[in-house]
C-alpha cells in the first residue's frame, strides 16, 4: 500500500485497507520492472521470524541475471555511520574479497538494472536509536542521484514492523507486509514436514504432528520460525501431543518449550553433564539468565534491549563477577553467547565506530512475559525461605532484589495475569498460603522504605513514589492471585481503617501508572462491599475472570458507616460542591469525562447529590441517584413496587433540600410523575401533587 505522511505501516488497521495476495512472485517481478521504484525503494515490512532476510536471499538468487544486478546488504554488518554507497561497497567486498567502487560495479553489469537488497533497517534503528530514521529517505534520494548519473536502480528494504513507526518515509514509498500464515498455510507447512520426517517419525514410534494439535496454539503457528521451534520441541517424544491426551495449558507450554531449549543447548556445550540433576540445573541457570533480559525489556516498557543495557543491568543486580565465575554471575561476554543460541532470541546489530552494537529481542513478545513472570514468582519465593535467625520482634524481610526487579513495569498485562495465575495455581495450598502472608507482610513493611540496596539498577527514570506504587500493586496483583480473593482487612492487617487503606493505595498505584496499565490493573479484580458479622464494613477483593461485568450497586449506608439494611432517618452533607470542585482539581481524563456528564447534575440538583434516604432492608441511596433513575429509566424498566419505592424516597429526600432548589428537584419530579401517573397508588400520587402543584 504507497505510505501516505508519516504514519501508518506500523498501526494494523492502516493495513486493513490493503488487499491480501498470495502473488508474492509475481507482485516483485512487477514491482521491479515498475518505472516509479527507480525514485523510491519499496519496504518489506514482517514480524521476527515473518521471512524477510531469507526473502532477500532468494530475490538475489532467483533474479535474472541478464537483466538484473542483485546486491544484498546486511545492514548489520556495514558501518552506521557510513554513508549509503560505502555501506554498498562495504558489503560487496565481503561478499566477493575484491575492493570496488559502486561505480565500477555498475559499469561491469553490462546494462543490468541493479536491485539493492538492505536488509535489517530495523537493526540500524533499535541500535542506534533515532540516528537513522531518515534512511529510507537517504536511499531514495541515492536512487535520486543515481538516475540523474544514467544508473538507475532499484531498491528493497527490510524491517520489523514494530519499529515502522520510528522511520521517515520518502514520498511516492509503497510498503509491503509479509503476512503471518494462516490455517491453510500453516496445513500445507505441516504435510511438508510430516513427509520429510516421515522415517524418522517411523523409526522412533512418533506420531506425525497434526492440524489438530498444532490449532490450539494459534498466537504461535502464524509465524514461520514459531512454528518450527513448535515442531522441533514436538519431535522429543511428541511432546506437543501430551501421548493423545489433554493438551498443555499456555503456561506449562512455554515452560517445557523454552526449558527444552535451555536443556538441549547446555546438553550441547557440556558433554562433561553426566548428572541429570546437574544438567537441569544448568538449564535453569540459562532460564534465569534469559528472564533478566525479559525484566531488561520489561522495565523499559519496550520489547528489546541492547546489550550494553543488559550489561548494566547485570552489574547492577548482581555485582560484576570473575571471568571464573558461573551461573547468574557469568559475565555478559558469556551470556552474549548464550543468548545467542538460543534462536526464539532476536540478536540485531549494526556496527557504529568499529563497535558492533547488538539488542536482543524474543521472538515473540509473550516468551519474555512468560519469563518475567517466572523469575518474578521465583524471587517472590525465594522470600518464604528468608527468615531471621532470631523470632523475637519484628523482623524486616529481605525484598531488595524483589522491589529492585518489580518497582518499574507492572504485572497486570492480561498475557502476564494469564501466565501468573496458572503457575500460582500449579503450588501447592500450603505453599501458597505461605507465599501470601509473606507478602502481605512485605506490603506493610514497603510503606515505611528509605533505601535502595541496588541504586546502580535503574532501567528507567521513575519517581521514588511512582516505584513504592508499582511494587505495592505489582505485590497486590500475586497476592489476589496465590489467594484467590482476599480482603482490605487482611490486605493491611495493622490499619485500624482497611477500607481507606485500600482508597489511598489504590490512589498511589494509580498515580504510578499510565492510563494503559491503570486500565489494565483495574480490569485485572473485581471489589464487593459489604458487611461482617460484627457489623463493620468488608472489602473483598477477587481476582477478575472473563469479561468485566458492571460493579455492584453503591449503597451509602456503607460509604457512610451505617449498618446494612439501615432504615433510618435519612441525611445530608454539605459539601456537594466541594465534590464538584475537586474532581475538577484532580484532572484525569476519566474524573474529567465523569464530571462533564455530570456537570448538569452538579449545577442544577447540587444538594441532592449528598442528600441521602435510608429505606429498611434495602440499600441507602441518595435523591440525584433517585431522580435520575426515574428520568432514565422511563419507568418502564421498573416493577410498580419498585416505581413506587423509588418515588417514596425521593420525596423524603426533597424534605432535607434547601429551599433554593427544592422547585429544581419539583419540576423534574411533576414530568417523570404525569408519564407513571397511571401506575402509581392514589395516596402517593396525592402526596407528589402536594410537593408539585
Amino acid at each position: 500500500r504507497p505510505v501516505a505522511g508519516q504514519h501508518g505501516p506500523a498501526d494494523e488497521a492502516w493495513w486493513e485497507r490493503a488487499p491480501v495476495r498470495e502473488d508474492l512472485t509475481r507482485y516483485l517481478a512487477g514491482a521491479l520492472t515498475s518505472a516509479g521504484q527507480e525514485r523510491t525503494p519499496l519496504l518489506v515490512l514482517g514480524q521476527p521470524g515473518a521471512g524477510k532476510s531469507v526473502l532477500t536471499r532468494v530475490l538475489a538468487a532467483r533474479l535474472p541475471a541478464a537483466g538484473f544486478l542483485p546486491v544484498r546488504v546486511p545492514l548489520r554488518d556495514v558501518r552506521a555511520e557510513d554513508d549509503l554507497q560505502e555501506q554498498i561497497e562495504q558489503a560487496v567486498r565481503a561478499a566477493t574479497g575484491e575492493r570496488v567502487t559502486w561505480p565500477e560495479l555498475v559499469r561491469s553489469a553490462g546494462g543490468a538494472v541493479p536491485v539493492l537488497l538492505l536488509d535489517g533497517f530495523d537493526e540500524l534503528l533499535q541500535t542506534t536509536g533515532v540516528h537513522h530514521n531518515d534512511f529510507l529517505v537517504r536511499v531514495a534520494r541515492f536512487q535520486e542521484r543515481e538516475a540523474e548519473q544514467g544508473r538507475p536502480l532499484l531498491a528493497l528494504v527490510t524491517s520489523r514492523t514494530s519499529v515502522a513507526d520510528r522511520a521517515r518515509y520518502p514520498d511516492g514509498m509503497v510498503a509491503l507486509r509479509l503476512e503471518p500464515f494462516r490455517a491453510a498455510q500453516i496445513q500445507q507447512w505441516l504435510a511438508v514436514w510430516n513427509d520429510a520426517n516421515a522415517a524418522g517419525f517411523t523409526a522412533r514410534g512418533l506420531r506425525p504432528l497434526s492440524w489438530e494439535v498444532v490449532s490450539r496454539h494459534a498466537a504461535l503457528t502464524a509465524q514461520p520460525l514459531l512454528l518450527t521451534m513448535l515442531a522441533l520441541y514436538d519431535v522429543a517424544g511428541n511432546g506437543l501431543q501430551r501421548d493423545g491426551g489433554e493438551p498443555l495449558d499456555e503456561a506449562d507450554l512455554y515452560e517445557e518449550l523454552l526449558f527444552s531449549f535451555a536443556r538441549r543447548e547446555v546438553g550441547k556445550t557440556s558433554a562433561d553433564m553426566a548428572s541429570d540433576g546437574l544438567l537441569r540445573e544448568r538449564a535453569e541457570l540459562e532460564m534465569q539468565r534469559l528472564s533478566l533480559v525479559a525484566f531488561a525489556q520489561l522495565n523499559r516498557r519496550r520489547q528489546w534491549v541492547s546489550a550494553a543495557e543488559l550489561d548494566e543491568d547485570l552489574a547492577a543486580l548482581l555485582g560484576r563477577s570473575s571471568p571464573g565465575a558461573s551461573g547468574f554471575r557469568t559475565p555478559l561476554g558469556a551470556a552474549e553467547v548464550a543468548l545467542g543460541r538460543f534462536y526464539f532470541v532476536q540478536r540485531a546489530q549494526s556496527v557504529r565506530d568499529g563497535h558492533v552494537l547488538a539488542t536482543y529481542e524474543f521472538l515473540h513478545a509473550t516468551f519474555g512475559e512468560y519469563l518475567a513472570v517466572r523469575l518474578a514468582l521465583h524471587v517472590l519465593s525465594a522470600l518464604v525461605q528468608n527468615r531471621p535467625a532470631l523470632a523475637l520482634g519484628d523482623q524486616r524481610v529481605d525484598d531488595d532484589l524483589a522491589y529492585a526487579l518489580l518497582s518499574y513495569a507492572p504485572l497486570s498485562g492480561r498475557q502476564m495475569l494469564r501466565f501468573a495465575g496458572a503457575m500460582a495455581a500449579r503450588m501447592e495450598p500450603g505453599e501458597r498460603e505461605r507465599l501470601s502472608r509473606v507478602l502481605i507482610r512485605v506490603l506493610d513493611q514497603h510503606e515505611t522504605r528509605t533505601g535502595d540496596q541496588h541504586p546502580a539498577y535503574r532501567p528507567a527514570t521513575l519517581r521514588v513514589a511512582s516505584r513504592h506504587g508499582l511494587y505495592g500493586a505489582n505485590l497486590v496483583l500475586v497476592i489476589l492471585l496465590l489467594t484467590g480473593g482476599t480482603t482490605a482487612a487482611e490486605l493491611f492487617p495493622g490499619s485500624a481503617n482497611p477500607v481507606s487503606a485500600w482508597h489511598r493505595h489504590a490512589l498511589l498505584w494509580r498515580s504510578a501508572l499510565n492510563e494503559e496499565q491503570w486500565t489494565d490493573f483495574a480490569l485485572s479484580m473485581t471489589l464487593h462491599r459489604s458487611w461482617d458479622a460484627d457489623g463493620r464494613r468488608t472489602l473483598d477483593v477477587a481476582p477478575r475472570y472473563g469479561a468485566p461485568s458492571p460493579p455492584d450497586p453503591v449503597d451509602a449506608n456503607w460509604l457512610y458507616r451505617y449498618p446494612r439494611g439501615h432504615g433510618g432517618p435519612g441525611w445530608s452533607r454539605p459539601y456537594w460542591d466541594e465534590i464538584w470542585h475537586k474532581m475538577e482539581v484532580s484532572g484525569g481524563t476519566n474524573d474529567s469525562l465523569v464530571r462533564h456528564v455530570m456537570d448538569p447534575v452538579f449545577a442544577w440538583l447540587g444538594p441532592s447529590v449528598t442528600t441521602f434516604v435510608a429505606t429498611e432492608g434495602e440499600p441507602a441511596t441518595s435523591l440525584a441517584h433517585d431522580l435520575l433513575h426515574l428520568l432514565l429509566s422511563g419507568g418502564v424498566e421498573l416493577t410498580d413496587a419498585e416505581l413506587e419505592l423509588t418515588y417514596r424516597r425521593v420525596l423524603r429526600g426533597m424534605e432535607a433540600l434547601p429551599g433554593s432548589h427544592v422547585h429544581r428537584v419539583t419540576a423534574l419530579l411533576a414530568t417523570v410523575a404525569g408519564r407513571d401517573d397511571a401506575r402509581l397508588p392514589a395516596d402517593l400520587r396525592s402526596e407528589i401533587y402536594s410537593f408539585t402543584r
